[in-house]
C-alpha cells in the first residue's frame, strides 16, 4: 500500500472506496458537484491544501472536468497537483450501464492504475512516524459519543479554523493529515480547557 502525504480529493464515495485499497493518505470526496455550493467543504479542502498539499484525481468525464476546475481555480496553484486516469471503456460493476461518455471512472480502476496514475502526478511518498489520531482519542478528549460532545467538536473546529459541520469521522481523517498525535491533544486540552468528562 502507498503512503502518500497529500491528501486525495475524489468526486464520491465510491471512488474512495476504490483509492482507500490502494492508498494510505487522506481521501476527501467532492459529493459530486455538492463540492461547488459548500463554502465550509472547500475551506476545509483549502485549509488541508496549505498544510499537505492536494492531488485531484475526478473522472475522465465532463463532470469531473468540471469539478476539476473548479476547485483547481479555488485553491493556492502551489498546493495542487493533478492525477488522471486513463480513458478505458466499460462501466462499473455495481452499475447496470456505462457512463455517458462510456468510460471507466475512478471507482473502476484497476489498483495498479491508480497507482501509476498517482505516481504519474508527483506524490509524496511518506514514512509515517508516531501514533495516529483515533476514535478512542475523540472519546477520551469527549469530541465523540458522550452528552456534548457535538458542541465541544464544533467549538475545537472553531479554535482549529476548520469548518463547524465536520462530522466525528470527517474531523478523525482531517485532524491525522493536519496534527500528530501530541500536538493534537495538546490543542484540543488548550482550546477546550483540558480533558472533559464524559
Amino acid at each position: 500500500m502507498l503512503r502518500i502525504r497529500e491528501a486525495i480529493i475524489v468526486e464520491g464515495k465510491y471512488d474512495k472506496n476504490a483509492l482507500a485499497r490502494v492508498v494510505d493518505a487522506v481521501i476527501i470526496t467532492t459529493d459530486g458537484f455538492g463540492v461547488l455550493n459548500n463554502a465550509e467543504k472547500r475551506d476545509m479542502i483549502t485549509h488541508v491544501a496549505r498544510a499537505r498539499g492536494v492531488i485531484i484525481l475526478t473522472d475522465s468525464d465532463g463532470a469531473g472536468f468540471l469539478i476539476r476546475n473548479r476547485l483547481k481555480g479555488a485553491l493556492p496553484p502551489e498546493c495542487v497537483k493533478h492525477a488522471y486516469i486513463p480513458d478505458i471503456y466499460g462501466k462499473e460493476r455495481r452499475k447496470s450501464a456505462a457512463s455517458k461518455e462510456g468510460t471507466l471512472g475512478v471507482e473502476g480502476m484497476p489498483a495498479a492504475v491508480l497507482a501509476q496514475c498517482l505516481s504519474d502526478a508527483g506524490a509524496t511518498a511518506e514514512e509515517r512516524g508516531g501514533e495516529k489520531i483515533t476514535k478512542s482519542d475523540l472519546y477520551e478528549l469527549g469530541l465523540s459519543g458522550g452528552a456534548g460532545s457535538g458542541l465541544k467538536r464544533e467549538k475545537l473546529l472553531r479554535g482549529l479554523n476548520l469548518p463547524k459541520r465536520l462530522s466525528a469521522n470527517s474531523m478523525l481523517a482531517v485532524i491525522n493529515a493536519l496534527y500528530g498525535k501530541e500536538e493534537f491533544i495538546g490543542l484540543s486540552e488548550k482550546l477546550l480547557g483540558g480533558r472533559n468528562e464524559k
